[in-house]
This record gives structure tokens, C-alpha cells and sequence, in this order.
């Protein structure tokens, strides 16, 4: 059985277990999915006896008015990891680029299809955060280019401004740019930059319920692209159906019925992670401050914290597998303050230092 990297296997956590975890591992809303998301999933499950819309007609309609793109701009698919390496199989560039520590799926998906993948490294000394030096790193031959705002592990939010830059200099080298806005709704970057779609081409948006609306079993994802030759080979590149019905309706209840939810859950992580954070530090972790609905953290020479917080029943996320990190690095998302308190225990009873709850 191939070794799953992730988090949210909370499957396997209960089973090594014993029992029910408080699952740290997994970047979801901490509001969880709406009510009314779960009811328009069930109320389709009941009629599943027909294929799925395979146009996604109503679901694309609520993402054209949420979003404010075109409607022909919006491609569906089974959450964004399925069309991260859908898009990797339509173009099959030579050479990409991303950064280091990011999102793994990049990086499988481009090499999957025989891509050579080119890093540019993130410091900690600068929290992680992208600088100027990646454009240099856009040179003629990559064909394409790989953004995450906020990143995923570290929570750091790019500035608009180089995004927009960075659209710019891949233009010139003939790059296709794909952002990745997947959590961007739970860490207040803005709108995103759907306004520029049109201005830039070459310019592709990641978008997807799975977080913002706590969604993550029932996979659904969307890109966004002016870019009409790219849609229609990322299409191309599907499996028929791939967005299932009940999928497709609880992503229209998400966008119709609860536009605000990740707002709502935005002002409880605002709330919440500063105190997480302040936690973490208290028992002695080097904790990189965050803009999203998680943090990065590590603790120093210790490389077996997953494991020993999972004997109490807590899930946290093992970052060594992050190209740039290493062992001692680990995540986890912000949830209410008595579910933080917990883990926070579960911290001090795992290591005797002194602890702020």
C-alpha cells in the first residue's frame, strides 16, 4: 500500500488509536461544512440514480456570480488536486518551476509526465516568504510556473504586486502562471486576482470548496483562465463526470445559501491563532507567523511529535516530506480555543515544559 504523505488519514489515526482523534492534521474551516451544504449533498445523493450535470451548468453559474468571472472561464473538477495534474498532463512542459517548502501535488504531478522541476527556496530566516529573486528564476524554458497564496505549510500570503509582476515576466518567457488561491478565503488576502485574468492569459487561478466550506470528502475544485486553448485541453484531459452530483450541489449551496461562511470562520481564526501560536512558543516551538488558518512550527531535534501526540489522541501534520524542511517541522490548523486548549495540553504532557492555555 502506497505511504500516504497528507493530512486528514484519520481513518488510520483512529485505528493506531484506538479510538476517535481530534484531528490537527487537516486545514479545514473550524466553523466545519454549513448545514446547509450537507442537506443539498444528501437531498442529491437521493436522486444520484442519474449521471451528473457534466457541463456543471448551475454550479459554474454560482461560481460566474461569486466570483465575478466569465462563465466560460471556470473549469470544474474533482477538488484542485485532480486539476493540478490534469493541467500538468495537457501541457507536459519540460521544465517547471516551483517553490520550496510548498504543496507536494505540484511537484508529483509535473513529474508524472517527465517534467524537469526547478526550486526556488524560501529562507526562514525570512519567514518563508517569496522575494524578487523568483523572477530571476522565470527564465526562457520554463513552461510553467507554480504560486500558493497563503502557501501551504508556512501560511505566508504573497504580495499582489509580485504575483502580478511574476504574470508579467512569464508572459515574456512564454509561461503559463498557475496561483493557487485554495485558502486564500480563510486568511483574508482579498479577492484574488480574478480581475486580471483577462489582462493575463496566460494566467491560471486554483481555486476549491475543500477548505473553505470543510468540503474535503466530497472533492471539488474549479481553475479560472481567460486562456480558451487551455481550458479546452484541460477539459479535454478529464475523466467523464468527474464532478459528481452531490458534489456539484453543495457547491451551489455553498455559493448561494452561505456566501459569508468563510468570513465567519476568518474572524475565529484571527481570533484563535495568535493564542495557538503563543502556546506553541510556550513549549518551546519556533512558530513562523501565519496569515492563514494554520501555522508551521518547529521543535528543534524532536522528530517523533506526530507520534507521541497521537498516543493522546491528537493528529498533527509531519512536514519532513516538504522539500525544505526537515523532520522536526510540523502543522497544524487553528480550531476553536477548547479544541486549541486541548492539543496545547496534550503538548505539555508530552513534553514538561511550561504551558500557556
Amino acid at each position: 500500500m502506497p505511504l500516504y504523505t497528507h493530512g486528514g488519514d484519520v481513518l488510520t489515526a483512529c485505528t493506531a488509536y484506538g479510538g476517535e482523534v481530534l484531528d490537527y492534521s487537516a486545514n479545514l474551516n473550524p466553523l466545519g461544512m454549513p448545514p446547509e451544504v450537507s442537506q443539498a449533498a444528501a437531498q442529491a445523493a437521493m436522486e444520484a440514480v442519474h449521471y451528473p450535470d457534466p457541463l456543471c451548468r448551475k454550479l459554474r453559474q454560482a461560481i460566474a456570480c461569486h466570483d465575478g468571472v466569465e462563465l466560460e472561464q471556470i473549469v470544474c473538477g474533482n477538488g484542485a488536486a485532480d486539476l493540478i495534474f490534469r493541467l500538468a498532463f495537457a501541457l507536459r512542459p519540460k521544465r517547471a518551476l516551483v517553490t520550496a517548502p510548498t504543496f507536494s501535488e505540484y511537484e508529483q504531478a509535473l513529474t508524472s509526465v517527465g517534467c524537469q522541476v526547478e526550486h526556488y527556496r524560501l529562507s526562514q530566516a525570512k519567514d518563508f516568504d517569496l522575494d524578487e529573486g523568483m523572477l530571476e528564476a522565470i527564465r526562457p524554458g520554463i513552461g510553467l510556473v507554480f504560486l500558493c497564496t497563503p502557501n501551504n505549510p508556512t501560511g505566508r500570503l504573497i504580495p499582489q504586486a509580485l504575483l502580478l509582476t511574476a504574470a508579467e515576466r512569464c508572459r515574456t518567457v512564454g509561461a503559463i502562471l498557475v496561483v493557487d488561491e485554495c485558502f486564500l478565503p480563510l486568511a483574508g488576502g482579498g479577492p484574488g486576482l480574478a480581475p486580471w485574468l483577462e489582462q493575463y492569459p496566460n494566467l491560471l487561478l486554483l481555486r476549491a470548496f475543500t477548505k473553505s466550506y470543510a468540503m474535503a470528502g466530497l472533492r471539488l475544485g474549479y481553475c479560472l483562465t481567460a486562456n480558451q486553448d487551455l481550458r479546452e485541453r484541460i477539459e479535454a484531459i478529464a475523466q467523464p463526470w468527474s464532478v459528481s452530483s452531490p458534489a456539484q450541489a453543495a457547491g451551489t449551496a455553498a455559493l448561494t445559501q452561505c456566501p459569508h461562511w468563510p468570513e465567519q470562520a476568518r474572524a475565529l481564526v484571527e481570533r484563535e491563532r495568535p493564542v495557538l501560536a503563543a502556546g506553541l512558543e510556550g513549549h518551546g516551538c519556533t512558530v513562523i507567523p501565519s496569515h492563514a488558518n494554520y501555522l508551521l512550527f518547529r521543535l528543534a531535534g524532536v522528530n517523533d511529535l506526530k507520534e507521541r501526540l497521537l498516543e493522546r489522541g491528537v493528529l498533527i501534520r509531519s512536514c519532513g516530506n516538504y522539500d525544505g524542511l526537515g523532520p522536526d517541522w510540523y502543522r497544524v490548523c487553528v480550531k476553536t480555543a477548547e479544541e486549541n486548549k486541548r492539543l496545547l495540553t496534550a503538548m505539555g504532557e508530552v513534553w514538561a515544559w511550561p504551558r500557556q492555555l
